[in-house]
């Protein structure tokens, strides 16, 4: 006689599998870090009816290109009995075996951790708010962020919990700020974009320039050069390719969306503004040659700039002590304003001519929606190989490296200003170096900031969207880059 089953034990294998691995995985996280917490109660379908953990933080998009070289990073400050303020994680993704895949590869040569893994969707706002509900602080990893982020912030920002991504998109930082600011700040979320090489370095390289110019000295000007070197050969993010073809696609609605915006506070800097200068310059003191470079960072610097004036001695943290308020403030004050420009640099002028012909191709082709498709179907080829859809290999991204030298151009004495002497006296040249971009340095920074986030809350500001440099600079984020092999020197004052 055939037994007949009861209808809900009619899963297919797959669906067994799924719930399975949300289950066994929800169960570890309740053994393994040793808190009182509530195990999930799951439905048919395997959503997650009520939290069971707040995790320190949560990665999410962690099988990504870069998503999964940030867990690689995360695990080795991923101690629960340590003095490492990350005690609890969870990766958090469309597809869960991804997930588990991305965890190996990132543990690798040792076991994967047991660490949980939540589905989250980022085309599914339930999946997301119940996600946020769950952390401290959001990692996002999920790009174009000008097509993905969005919800993932106001998730964060109506749970109240704090967000940090790598995004290096002026225009999704300046809609959101222009959108979720006010909220964030009334529900004590803290909202942070560009946390990674984009615009870390050169937030922090600004002001590691500006701080060497002592009063009565000061800057008019900073010119920062990026150098992109390797061994083998440079290969881009696919991400940052696939946004800058989209960046060129919407920049005239940026344009219209910056005139209804009021106008920001503006720096009070010594001296006349800089000339346009050539094209293409040959920078001698550093020995490279250089072309503008349409990044986010000089848009990200010149925000920190324009908060700093409004807030001169720093934003104030959520409890800070007295200590920590004169130590703040002492900081800021020796941070001098400057004209702030990016280019990209290559030791030779042939070097030059590739990337301005790569520009022309994206600044061209992204036009249109068919000359995007071209462009995002192609990419090895209109990049000039610079740029392919499996990324970068391992020892592509062990070879390569980063110089960013910042030029600055000043006054030995502000006095002589009122003198009629208009014209910078001064230079002094500083550099950051690092490992490769998108997926060494961009961890580093970010797993940085987020343990300033875990251990340091109270000296930060209750909520709001804002820069990395307004919320970091006065940290001790420069001594920790450098602990964790990104360098700042001093070159040469002339």
């Amino acid at each position: 006689m055939k037994r007949v089953m009861p209808k809900y034990f009619n899963l297919n294998i797959q669906r067994s599998k799924q719930m399975f691995l949300l289950f066994s995985t929800k169960l570890e996280s309740h053994f393994f870090y040793g808190r009182k917490s509530q195990i999930f109660k799951t439905n048919m379908e395997g959503e997650e009816q009520s939290p069971k953990i707040i995790y320190d933080i949560i990665i999410l998009g962690a099988s990504g290109f870069t998503g999964k070289y940030v867990v690689r990073e995360a695990l080795k400050f991923f101690d629960a009995s340590s003095s490492s303020p990350l005690k609890t994680l969870a990766l958090a993704g469309r597809n869960p075996s991804k997930l588990a895949q991305a965890l190996e590869w990132a543990a690798h040569p040792n076991p994967p951790p047991a660490i949980p893994i939540l589905t989250a969707d980022t085309t599914d706002p339930p999946s997301l708010r119940r996600l946020c509900s769950q952390a401290r602080l959001i990692l996002n990893c999920v790009g174009p962020f000008r097509l993905y982020g969005e919800p993932v912030v106001a998730a964060c920002v109506e749970s109240g919990c704090d967000y940090l991504d790598i995004c290096g998109e002026p225009e999704f930082m300046e809609r959101m700020e222009a959108a979720y600011h006010e909220k964030a700040s009334e529900k004590g979320s803290l909202v942070v974009s560009a946390c990674g090489f984009d615009s870390v370095p050169a937030e922090l390289g600004l002001m590691f320039n500006s701080r060497q110019w002592v009063s009565p000295a000061a800057p008019n000007r900073v010119e920062a050069y990026v150098s992109l070197e390797s061994e083998k050969r440079v290969v881009g993010n696919m991400g940052t390719y696939e946004s800058a073809v989209l960046g060129v696609a919407n920049a005239g609605k940026l344009q219209e969306f910056r005139r209804s915006r009021p106008r920001r506070a503006r720096p009070v800097i010594p001296g006349p503004p800089p000339p346009k200068g050539p094209t293409i310059e040959h920078q001698k003191q550093i020995g490279v040659w250089a072309v503008k470079l349409p990044s986010a960072d000089s848009i990200v610097v010149r925000r920190t700039l324009s908060i700093l004036t409004e807030n001169p001695r720093g934003l104030p943290g959520v409890n800070e002590s007295s200590e920590q308020i004169a130590k703040k403030e002492a900081f800021w004050s020796t941070v001098k304003p400057a004209h702030f420009g990016v280019k990209i640099s290559s030791k030779s002028l042939l070097g030059i001519f590739r990337i301005i012909t790569v520009g022309i191709f994206i600044g061209v082709f992204g036009i249109t929606a068919f000359g995007r498709w071209l462009l995002l179907k192609f990419p090895s080829v209109f990049s000039l190989g610079w740029f392919r859809k499996k990324g970068p290999s391992e020892d592509e991204v062990r070879s390569a490296s980063f110089k960013m030298w910042f030029v600055g151009h000043g006054f030995s004495d502000c006095r002589l200003l009122s003198e009629g002497n208009m014209k910078p006296d001064s230079e002094i040249i500083t550099r950051v170096m690092g490992p490769e971009i998108g997926y060494l340095t961009t961890p580093i920074i970010l797993l940085q900031c987020t343990l300033i986030v875990l251990s340091q809350r109270d000296n930060l500001p209750k909520g709001g969207v804002f820069p990395p440099g307004i919320v970091f600079g006065h940290t001790d984020l420069q001594q920790r880059l450098q602990e964790n092999g990104i360098s700042f020197d001093v070159v040469s004052r002339n």
